[in-house]
């Protein structure tokens, strides 16, 4: 178990200002963070959620930490908020249940006592937003970044890649069902959408491509990627993506889009459409990475609530009093600039 750094921290807000992104993307944080996702992308290349892989006792145990969450979704009900359309205020109780626990539900991982309070902060900020009920890649990446914890902490090695985007086989569930670790993180996260209506994280869910995530159409543009017969344009033949949503991530988010959305992708998931286009899954892959790095990783209205600690370190640069304090009216402004709709780099 790698346990390099002998002080656990709580990890907190480093990046403020464009600055300090510029540093981030320079730093050995950002470089761990984005290796990782390339590693995960590159672990499930041309594969089904089905294909066999091997599966440790150690992400059983994830799984069903993510399991008991999902209970807390069932047990807590969303209150009466009818004349509302914005997030249920019972998602805020949801939120403590999970930070009231976290120590709780890390115990069975074999961690350090001492770390459980550092990663478990990345864990509860995984699920969204408790004052704005509303989640979306900044929030996923927390999750990510819990992976990664987990995987400096010596709990996830390079042999457990595809088992941790593809699957994980619980023993306690029907025989031979199959559970996937991040697929399964996506799932109760569709739970706590549709019982808490969060919001996008941003005006329009210009960071996520169904408006919340990333991630799963970059992993499932992977999947895809040399398959024989169903292209990037099959998106649009509802009986393909039925047909085949069971066995490939990026399809399964297109029909959950389908499902909650009436009109055609053309209208309400423009970016999804034009990516379409695009011939070969090989190159929505690279695009997409590309686009992960440039829309989510470079974006300051995201990385301002990215988090160090000791596992996942970045240096601080202080001002001449010790306390930097961003600007809001520059925040807000630079979110506005940055959100408008620039050429996709999938050519």
């Amino acid at each position: 178990m790698n346990t390099a750094s002998s002080t656990f921290m709580i990890p907190k807000r480093q990046i403020l200002t464009k600055d300090d992104l510029d540093k981030f993307q320079e730093s050995q944080a950002y470089e761990e963070y984005a290796s990782f996702i390339v590693r995960l992308n590159d672990s499930v290349k041309g594969l089904k959620l089905t294909t066999e892989c091997i599966v440790s006792p150690a992400l059983v145990n994830i799984l069903e930490i993510l399991d008991t969450v999902n209970t807390y979704c069932k047990e807590i009900p969303p209150v009466n908020n009818e004349k509302s359309r914005f997030g249920n205020p019972a998602f805020r109780d949801f939120y403590d249940r999970v930070t009231s626990t976290a120590f709780e539900l890390h115990e069975n991982l074999s961690l350090p006592p001492a770390a459980i309070p550092e990663i478990s902060k990345y864990f509860t900020e995984s699920w969204g937003n408790k004052k704005r009920i509303d989640y979306g890649t900044g929030h996923e990446a927390n999750f990510m970044t819990w992976l990664l914890c987990l995987e400096k902490l010596g709990l996830i090695c390079p042999d457990d890649y595809t088992a941790v985007v593809l699957r994980v086989f619980q023993k306690r569930v029907i025989k031979h069902s199959l559970r996937y670790l991040v697929f399964r993180y996506i799932d109760v996260m569709r739970n706590l959408q549709f019982n808490y209506w969060l919001e996008p994280a941003g005006s329009h869910g210009v960071w996520g491509l169904d408006d919340y995530h990333f991630l799963p159409f970059l992993f499932g543009s992977s999947q895809l990627a040399g398959h024989k017969y169903i292209r990037p344009k099959s998106i649009h033949d509802k009986d393909i993506v039925d047909e085949f949503s069971k066995d490939y991530m990026y399809l399964a988010c297109i029909k959950f889009i389908n499902s909650v959305k009436t009109a055609s992708l053309r209208w309400n998931s423009p970016m999804l459409d034009d990516i379409s286009g695009v011939r070969e899954w090989k190159k929505v892959n690279e695009g997409m990475l590309k686009m992960y790095k440039g829309e989510v990783l470079a974006k300051l209205p995201i990385m301002q609530h990215f988090m160090f600690g000791s596992l996942i370190s970045f240096e601080e640069f202080p001002d001449c009093c010790g306390i930097k304090v961003p600007s809001a009216v520059g925040a807000k402004q630079m979110s506005i600039r940055e959100g408008t709709i620039k050429r996709l780099p999938f050519d």
